[in-house]
């Protein structure tokens, strides 16, 4: 607009002749010129206005969210749902800034600025990730929809609700995925929310669309046809739905002449509310449900087992000169495996410096493909990995020397100390820390684990063994161990266990991987597979 203002200044002022002075009837078509500029000048000022108005609104929410997370950001992060609103606003309304202020020239000394960051903000790739977390903790726990798009998730502190348009964004990733039992339910939900909002960020038609596709392809034509009737009713002239209609129309008879019933109309509008979702698909059914369930921490999932002599408590010095003043607290909790809890086995100086020395080599962690043996990305892992070697700093190296005097195994041929953080619903679906392929390592198989808590949790987390109906809750500076092999040298199938999702908080942990080679006389062989 301002441009035109110029250009319009430009055009005239130039032109102008010392001539209007001479006679009244040339100043009157001036008169005229300088209204129009005028109105031109108040439309400009006017929409810079409402461009100001609507950053301060925005700036006015920014503030207050920004405000409360910095305030304690591990704290603030630690709710999934401020997670992903975090990443979603520097996709979305940081964007949504920048182009109004773009639409200035010059470029102004903000842009100049905030494009200093670009490479360090969240990406739309990292958007549909934390939307993916949102609905895999809504699997693992049981969280209704609503629940979560208010902000009052149980086990957890309540946080700033999602609007439509964010309900839309999760639905969508869902959709991305394939994964219509989720779209649906999420598309409901933007929906609902649209009911309530003055000015939604999202289109009516836009997540009626969605909707009635996903509500198809969950086996519900009928409810689809419905949908599409209301999509019809706000645009009679949408392409897609008139193709979807006349499309649900045909399989709909087809489905009437199947089962020889009369059909009936769909109230697309009273019945949008009531749409099932469908069924959840799922693999591996069983131990899906039972990696849950344990997630969950469900009375009859989690098993206790051992008798009551076996599952103690004592202290552990093995005669290690280094512990016979001040030996670790030992907790059986399980026999078969045999499952322990060393208890205080890290201070919370040794707990910083370990993390401080993991941030700047955190990447995403990787597993390693159990038939070709190459490392790779999958999502049945979520979290940031470092490796730490003895020789960084001393802190490392005492750790290491206790987790040898602890268990009396040698650390010669261990691996490295890895540092993992978990993301938004970071997990580690069911796996063994053994390799299945042979000769897969040059210093054996992975005979141990030791599994160090360095964070509490304010809810999910666990380690939970699918097997057997174990679960270890993270207690911040204890570990959990437990030997991968048995004495003959095969695996232990009961060992399969998992890290299940973080619902609420930040976890740390450490872990070691005890090789077999060098343990000859420390953990001799045996041909029982019971030991």
């Amino acid at each position: 607009m301002m441009k035109m203002i110029v250009l319009l200044l430009v055009c005239l002022l130039p032109v102008a002749k010392a001539e209007k002075f001479t006679a009244i009837v040339e100043l009157k078509n001036s008169v005229y010129i300088e209204n129009n500029m005028v109105q031109q000048l108040n439309s400009y000022i006017e929409a810079e206005e409402k461009k100001i108005e609507h950053l301060k609104l925005m700036a006015t929410k920014l503030n207050r969210v920004s405000k409360e997370a910095v305030e304690d950001p591990e704290h603030y992060l630690g709710h999934p749902v401020n997670s992903f609103l975090l990443i979603k606003r520097f996709h979305y309304d940081w964007q949504e800034i920048e182009t109004f202020i773009r639409m200035d020239e010059p470029r102004t000394d903000y842009i100049a600025n905030i494009s200093t960051y670009k490479d360090s903000i969240p990406s739309v790739e990292d958007v549909e990730g934390a939307a993916l977390a949102l609905l895999r903790l809504q699997d693992t726990y049981r969280l209704p929809t609503s629940a979560i798009s208010n902000g009052t998730i149980k086990g957890t502190w309540d946080t700033e609700p999602l609007s439509a348009s964010e309900c839309f964004e999760i639905g969508r990733a869902a959709y991305n995925e394939d994964d219509h039992y989720h779209s649906v339910l999420w598309m409901q939900e933007a929906y609902k929310k649209m009911m309530n909002e003055n000015k939604p960020d999202v289109q009516k038609i836009t997540v009626l669309d969605y909707l009635a596709y996903s509500t198809y392809m969950q086996g519900n034509t009928e409810a689809a046809m419905g949908v599409t009737d209301l999509l019809l009713q706000l645009d009679n002239t949408h392409e897609r739905a008139l193709s979807n209609k006349e499309y649900f129309t045909n399989e709909l008879k087809k489905l009437e002449k199947k089962q020889g019933e009369n059909g009936k109309d769909p109230d697309g509008k009273d019945g949008l509310m009531d749409i099932p979702p469908g069924d959840r698909p799922l693999t591996s059914l069983d131990e899906r449900e039972r990696y849950e369930a344990l997630c969950r921490g469900d009375s009859n999932a989690v098993k206790v087992q051992g008798k009551p002599w076996q599952l103690r408590c004592f202290y552990t010095h093995n005669n290690a000169p280094r512990l016979l003043l001040s030996p670790i607290k030992t907790e059986v909790v399980f026999k078969n495996p045999t499952l322990i809890y060393y208890h205080d086995i890290l201070s919370e100086y040794e707990v910083e410096v370990i993390k401080s020395l993991a941030l700047p080599k955190l990447n995403r962690a990787t597993i390693q493909n159990p038939k070709t043996g190459v490392l790779e990305f999958a999502n049945y892992r979520i979290s940031k990995s470092a490796w730490l070697k003895g020789i960084e700093h001393k802190v490392v190296e005492t750790v290491n020397n206790r987790i040898q005097d602890v268990t009396g195994l040698t650390m010669e041929t261990a691996e490295e100390l890895q540092v993992v953080n978990y993301g938004i619903g970071g997990h580690y679906e069911p796996h063994f820390d053994f390799a299945r392929r042979p000769n897969a390592y040059s210093v054996g198989n992975r005979l141990a684990t030791m599994l160090f808590y360095m964070s509490d949790v304010e809810a999910g987390g666990a380690t939970v063994f699918t097997e057997v109906g174990a679960r270890m809750l993270p207690i911040k500076y204890s570990a959990a161990f437990w030997y991968n092999l048995f004495k003959s040298g095969d695996g232990d199938m009961l060992t399969r266990h998992a890290g299940c999702p973080v619902l609420a908080g930040s976890k740390w942990v450490s872990n070691k991987w005890i090789h077999e080679y060098g343990q000859e006389f420390r953990r001799p062989c045996s041909l029982s597979q019971h030991e």
